[in-house]
This record gives C-alpha cells, structure tokens and sequence, in this order.
C-alpha cells in the first residue's frame, strides 16, 4: 500500500475546542485519509487513542506541539510502513522506527509550512470539506537558511549543507540531532506507557530496546526503569507539599493525589474510576482488626483490595478530609467523591490528574535546578510520568515486603511479575555496594 503521509491533527488552538464525544476525526480530509487504510491496521482506534494522548498533555500549547509531532509521525508510520496497529508493535518495530527517525525517506522530508491544514478556494475540494491539508507539510522538517530562495533539494547522501556552484538552491541531509532522538524516544515511551495504564497496551516496546541501539544517538536512561530515585522521590513529596502550602485552595487536592497514588501503587484509573465504577470515600474501609483497606475496581474490572499504611491515614487522608471540610476518617459507605474539582463538582479525569502530576514533576525538576543539583541527579525526573508512582513505591517496599504481599497490593495476576520487576537491587544500592570493593587483596 502506498500512502503518502498528511497531518492528522490541528493546531493547539482548534485542538482544545474540540468536542471529543465525538469518536471519529473532526475535519473531513482527516476522517477519509483513516479510513481508506485497511481494517487490520485498526488506524480509526489509533487516530483515537493517540487524540486521547494529546488531550492529556494539552494544558500547554508547547508540551502539545511536541507531543503531537512525535505521536503523530510514529502513527503514520505504524500504519504507512509497518502496516501494524499500535498495540501490535514489539521491540524490533521500536528499533526500526528509530532507525527510520535517523534516515527518513526523502518523500517525508519537507521545509516548515505556516499551516498544517489550509482553506480551499474551491467550495468543494478533492476531500468534499473546504478544510484540505497542506500539500507542502511533511513528518520531518528542515528549516531554509535565509540566504535561499529557493526549495530546498533533499538527498540522502548529501552530508553537508552547502550551495553549488552557480546554483542558488541548496543540498540538505536531514540529521536528527542526539537531543532529538532522546525526545522521539522519551515522548514514544511516555505514549506507551499511558496506553499501558489505560490498557489499551500490553506492553511498552521502547522500553525493551538494548543499550546497544540506544547508543546509536537515542539514549535509554530515561524511561528504562521508570522509578524515581530516592532524593528525586523526596524533591516531588516535599514540591508537593510546599505546593499545598502556598495554593491551598489549587493544591491540597494534588498533594492527596500524589500521597495517594504512591502509598497504594495505584493507577490513575484506581482513583478517578471506570465507566461502572466510581471511586468514592467509603472505598476506604476499616476491618475488625482496624486495618484499613482501600476497595478498588481494577483492570478488567477486576473487584480488589489494597493494605493502606498508617502514615498515609494519618498525614495525608486526614489532612486533606480535614480540608474539604469532612469527619477526619471515612464513614462506612461514604458516598462523598473520592476527588472533587475546584468547584466541588465530583469527580476529576485522568487527563486532569495528569497535568496536575505534571506540574507537581516541573516544578520539582525546577527545585532541583535552583538548588545546584547535578544534572544526572535530575534528568530521569523530566521523563517520570504518573505511573511512576506506583513503580517507585513497590521498588522501595520490595525489600520491605514478602513477595507475596507485594503482588496481592499491586495486583498482579502472578508472582512472578512482581519478583521479575522489583526484587532486584535498587541501582543506587547497586553502586554502593560495589564501590568499597577493591581489585585486589580478597583474603
């Protein structure tokens, strides 16, 4: 099948306007363009669950426009090129995507346009809807240099960028910089692991990639363990709670939000609920020992429970009750929303805890950086997204904790997912351990 590629989605502007009840592209020339590829690559469920990405990191118009290249240029080639869905693509299909990020086809190599989509003259264009894409709009751009006038022409030998002789037009080889390929591979990962938590993915194949590859020019240190170090841990716990001290009206809520998600190893669809489930306060329950339980619907609507520790009852679920102005302990089957927007309707999304986590990860990273940390203390922390959380609490609990107990709280179908995942040496512990040994001298 040969397709040429077209932008999918709009500026941030007419983005965020958007009515996204609506489970099928807005613009006409976008909807056709989907439809046209074959049922088995799925790209109406692709289109779709990409949207639903973008929509979650659209609090910022420049968080957005990134996001958007990186997520749309994987999905056009997911289903020009390797004629897959999304959650059919494995380790080898990450590989390959980076590859083709380093020497895209010339065809999808173009000068930066204006305008993604452009206003036909005609009443009726080609695609039945005045709205056509831009025919000059590529996946991979180059910028001109302002000495020519010309268009650019595109070689794939080409190694450098210089004028011929007698010619005014100019010789280009696109060259993703080490910087860019680090943000394809961060912003590709992030994708997956928001479609992991949302289970429209099994698995994340970035993640699996070898340093090997990586090394190439995308680096892996970011996103390869997905939890937090202790010091980075402590700089979001403590930018959380300053947070909440200064905005309490705006950031009580989010410090309950962080407290929460990382005292249960929970998903951020365990507190902001499932089409049949709501999350409310009485979920949090007290058996006839006083243990408190937090009574959760999980994937595959799977009905569970998690142990809730003291310290996260009496610091954090009772500071924030406290605060909207409840019992300082849930009642039995307390009816009051779990999580409440500003204006106390019920209920928040997860794209609105997410940006809520988001800010809380910034504005950590900023601490850090004003506090004169050394920049591998917090380059992991710029990737760490809200399923983080859940990781970095069970990688810190493991030596804690039987292996059995672990694997009832988080979950998991199998033991031995949890002993495979957490039970290892934590990568600080790691290196301590080895620094005191010497070369020589064992006894």
């Amino acid at each position: 099948m040969s397709t040429q590629p077209m932008p999918l989605f709009e500026s941030y502007e007419i983005f965020i306007d958007l009515d996204f009840s609506l489970r099928t592209p807005v613009m006409a020339c976008v909807r056709e363009y989907i439809e046209k590829f074959p049922a088995s690559v799925d790209a109406i469920r692709g289109y779709l669950t990409a949207r639903d990405f973008l929509r979650a990191f659209s609090d910022n118009s420049l968080t957005f426009t990134s996001y958007r290249t990186h997520v749309e240029r994987l999905l056009l080639w997911a289903l020009i090129i390797k004629q897959k869905p999304f959650d059919q693509l494995k380790r080898q299909d990450a590989e390959d995507y980076l590859e083709f990020c380093r020497n895209p086809p010339a065809d999808w190599i173009g000068q930066v346009v204006r305008g993604r989509f452009v206003t036909s003259d005609q009443t009726e264009s080609a695609w039945g809807d005045p709205v056509m894409p831009n025919e000059k709009w590529r996946p991979f751009s180059l910028k001109q240099s302002k000495d020519s006038s010309n268009d650019l022409k595109l070689t794939p030998d080409a190694t450098s960028r210089d004028a011929e002789p007698g010619v005014g037009s100019s010789v280009t080889r696109y060259k993703p910089s080490p910087s860019t390929l680090n943000q394809i591979y961060t912003i590709c990962s992030r994708f997956f692991e928001y479609m992991i938590e949302d289970g429209t993915a099994s698995a994340n194949p970035f993640r699996m990639i070898k340093k090997r590859t990586l090394n190439r020019g995308a680096p892996q240190e970011e996103g390869s363990n997905r939890a937090l170090t202790p010091l980075q841990w402590d700089y979001v716990l403590e930018t959380a709670e300053r947070m909440a001290q200064d905005e309490p009206a705006r950031h009580e809520r989010t410090l309950f939000i962080v407290a929460t998600l990382f005292a249960m190893y929970l998903r951020v669809s365990d507190i902001v609920g499932r089409p049949n489930w709501h999350p409310v306060m009485g979920d949090f329950r007290q058996d006839p020992e006083g243990n408190w339980w937090y009574h959760v619907i999980g994937k595959g609507n799977k009905a569970g429970k998690v142990a809730v520790r003291d310290e996260y009852v009496s610091k954090y679920l009772k500071r924030y009750r406290r605060f909207v102005g409840l019992s300082p302990l849930p009642e039995w089957n307390e009816q009051t929303p779990l999580l409440m927007t500003l204006r106390g309707r019920s209920g928040l999304s997860g794209r609105q805890v997410r940006a809520l986590l988001q800010s809380v990860f910034d504005n950590a990273v900023a601490r850090m950086r004003d506090e004169e940390r050394e920049e591998h203390e917090m380059n992991s922390l710029r990737a760490a997204s809200a399923h983080w959380l859940r990781h970095t609490s069970a990688t810190f609990d493991a030596p804690l904790r039987s292996p059995k107990d672990l694997q009832m709280d988080l979950r998991h179908s199998s033991l031995s997912t949890t002993q495979n995942v957490y039970y290892h040496s934590h990568d600080q512990e790691r290196s301590l351990s080895v620094r005191g040994v010497g070369m020589r001298d064992r006894g």
